[in-house]
């Protein structure tokens, strides 16, 4: 083991409570993940020391809340090697920062008979708004299928583009499945014919080491609650040569540079897509779940994670009658999984009587369901501070439950 789990798991105090009168097992991280007790003492002391609103006040609360907004931003830029800190855009989360994109960048790239590719391992708020947009201003949407081992072909990808293609929008990681796509090489040939590309980042921040500049992605997404932070923060990074080209996507106080009856002209980056009062405490417990991260370090997490997938595959294709969607080369904690013809909700009601929290139903995947031909799975998702005697519990679970409702 490379993680000192004991240490870790104290940090996280929802951890030690019992569900059902059973000793809790959360297995739903993909979700959402837990917080530490260092992000809830910093959202704690904001709100007991430092609350005020950030950029327009000039006394000692607004100067430091700015400044602890600010440094925030920096810590994103830094823990993604973003270039400039100006290219990180505060957003309510993955599913804002996408629809700030198809919006505003649709409304200035894209026009009648283009077209947009995504996959069909998207999770919904990658595939609505491109759809919405595409339908706006009469564009075409594209799909990368995957195969058995729910992983794309590159070979197909290049057969997709075509000179109306305008951006290509795809996750890092499945949320279902787990694949971890190749999406470097997608980046490269896209860049070879000068199409932009956004990466939905949701399941890989706090899995895998992001770095924007290696990748040379044009957009890169996540959020602030999958990564041991806050709900209702996220991060949306652009290049600025796009984000600068881009309209505002939505309008009003701290955006605005100057305001008549008769015109309003915007400020620059990043303010420019950060209108209104912004998620202060949010961004701050957000960079502090980040400190938290990279004070385990996310190559140590990656390695103890798979050790997780690994063993938890292995304990669970040892049950009779159990189909493991996703058996990609390159994949991440997640193990998706129906058993026989028994429907996943019901297995899931009754884990969650032995305490073990897993997520059930189409997880916001129906295109994945509708290629499996399957109304739902059963997905558990592991972190970092998971153990290896969680899997045990769960795996003791769902025999039980098996016997049960066969």
């Amino acid at each position: 083991m490379i993680l000192d789990i004991i240490k870790i798991r104290k940090d996280f105090p929802i951890l030690e409570q019992k569900v059902n009168g059973k000793q809790l097992v959360y297995f739903d991280n993909a979700a959402t993940t837990q917080k530490p007790i260092q992000v809830i003492e910093a959202l704690n002391k904001f709100y007991t020391e430092q609350n005020s609103n950030i950029h327009r006040g000039v006394h000692h609360l607004s100067q430091i809340a700015t400044t602890k907004f600010e440094e925030s931003r920096i810590t994103i830029q830094k823990f993604i090697n973003a270039s400039k800190s100006h290219e990180i855009i505060f957003t309510r989360g993955t599913t804002e920062s996408i629809n700030l994109v198809a919006s505003s960048f649709g409304k200035k790239f894209i026009t009648d008979g283009d077209e947009i590719i995504i996959s069909e391992m998207e999770h919904h708020s990658n595939i609505v708004p491109w759809q919405i947009i595409a339908e706006e201003k009469k564009a075409i949407l594209r799909v990368l299928s995957f195969d058995d081992n729910a992983e794309i072909s590159i070979e197909n990808f290049k057969k997709l583009i075509t000179p109306k293609t305008k951006i290509v929008a795809i996750n890092h990681i499945s949320n279902s499945l787990g694949t971890i796509n190749p999406i470097k090489e997608i980046i490269e040939i896209s860049h070879k014919k000068s199409i932009p590309v956004l990466i939905d980042g949701a399941q890989s921040a706090s899995h895998i080491k992001i770095d924007v500049n290696d990748l040379d992605c044009d957009f890169y997404c996540f959020s602030g609650h999958k990564i041991l932070g806050p709900t209702g923060i996220g991060v949306l990074y652009g290049k600025e040569q796009f984000l600068n080209a881009m309209p505002p996507y939505q309008s009003g106080g701290e955006m605005i540079d100057t305001v008549t009856f008769e015109k309003t002209t915007f400020k620059g980056l990043p303010f420019k897509f950060e209108a209104g009062t912004p998620d202060i405490s949010g961004a701050i417990g957000l960079a502090k779940a980040i400190e938290y991260i990279k004070s385990i370090g996310i190559e140590k997490i990656a390695e103890y994670e798979n050790e997780l997938l690994n063993y938890a595959t292995e304990k669970l294709i040892s049950i009779n009658g159990m189909k493991i969607y996703g058996n990609a080369r390159q994949k991440s904690a997640i193990t998706s999984f129906n058993i026989g013809n028994i429907h996943p909700y019901d297995i899931g009601i009754l884990l969650d009587q032995l305490g073990v929290a897993v997520r059930t139903g189409h997880l916001c995947t129906q295109p994945i369901m509708n290629h499996y031909n399957i109304p739902g799975l059963i997905r558990a998702s592991y972190a970092f501070y998971n153990t290896f005697e969680e899997i045990d519990i769960m795996i003791d679970g769902i025999k039980k439950v098996k016997q049960m409702l066969e």
